[in-house]
C-alpha cells in the first residue's frame, strides 16, 4: 500500500487555490479552466476551507443573489478533512468514506503540500490490483510442472 508521499511523487504537488473573498463565479471559472472539482480556499498560505462543485450546487441557491456577487467564503466547507504524507491510500479511502468527501488536502508541518481526489486513490488501487493479478498469472503460467 502506497503512502500519500509516494502518491504525490507520482501525481505531483500542484494545488489550485482561491481567496475566500473571490467571487463564486471566478471560482467556477477557475475549476472549469483546470478541469477540476475542488479548490482549496487559502489566505496567506493558511488553509481556511475547500470549495467543491457540490458546495456550489447545494449552497449557492440558498443565498438568493447572483453568482458574481457571492463570495467563496459564503459557501465553502470550513471543516476540511486532511491527511499527512505518512498516511496510506487505505487510510485516505477510509477517511473519504467516513467523511463522505471527494478531496483530501495533504498537510505537512502545517503547510498544504498537495491534494488527492477519490479518483487519484481509485486509480492507484486499480493499478496495484492489476500488478498483483499479473504477478499471480506469471506465477501460475510460468511455474514449471513437476
Amino acid at each position: 500500500m502506497k503512502t500519500v508521499k509516494q502518491l504525490l511523487q507520482e501525481k505531483g504537488h500542484k494545488v489550485t487555490t482561491i481567496d475566500p473573498d473571490a467571487s463564486v463565479f471566478d471560482a467556477m471559472q477557475l475549476m472549469a479552466a483546470n478541469n477540476i472539482g475542488a479548490l482549496l480556499v487559502m489566505k496567506d498560505e493558511r488553509l481556511l476551507g475547500i470549495l467543491t462543485e457540490r458546495d456550489f450546487s447545494r449552497k449557492s441557491y440558498l443565498l438568493h443573489k447572483p453568482v458574481k456577487e457571492m463570495h467563496v467564503k459564503e459557501i465553502m466547507t470550513r471543516q476540511v478533512a486532511y491527511v499527512g504524507l505518512d498516511d496510506t491510500n487505505e487510510d485516505c479511502m477510509a477517511l473519504i468514506t467516513e467523511m463522505r468527501v471527494r478531496h483530501l488536502p495533504v498537510v505537512d508541518e502545517g503547510k498544504v503540500v498537495g491534494l488527492l481526489s477519490i479518483g487519484d486513490l481509485v486509480k492507484d488501487t486499480i493499478s496495484e490490483h492489476q500488478f498483483v493479478i499479473k504477478q499471480l498469472e506469471r506465477y501460475i503460467y510460468d511455474t514449471p510442472e513437476i
